[in-house]
């Protein structure tokens, strides 16, 4: 049915487009990835940046806009002094001042 006759049946008070909305499926729509509430931001990449950053999210096992919004998170944190770092971060920073390399 095309959009315009579905909207005139509608508009006419016709119910065989409410008894075709019942008995269409659920779409099945992605889950949050959290509760807090979001702002949609269109940001432009240079291809192979965006590359770099899709590689990292998958090495991850999080998706793209996830990994970016953690390093914003993360920048900001640094701003303001209460600096989020990464486990492995921490773990590399430790190695290297009890294994110092000759200079």
């Amino acid at each position: 049915m095309h959009r315009d006759d579905a909207t005139k049946q509608f508009h006419s008070g016709d119910d065989r487009l409410a008894e075709l909305i019942d008995e269409s499926q659920p779409a099945e729509l992605p889950t949050p990835d959290t509760d807090v509430p979001m702002v949609s931001r269109s940001v432009r990449l240079p291809l192979e940046t965006y590359e770099r950053v899709r590689a990292a999210a998958e090495a991850r096992g999080i998706g793209v806009t996830t990994l970016m919004r953690q390093w914003i998170e993360a920048g900001l944190a640094d701003l303001d002094d209460s600096t989020t770092v990464s486990l492995a971060d921490v773990r590399r920073a430790l190695a290297s001042l009890a294994h110092p390399t000759a200079a």
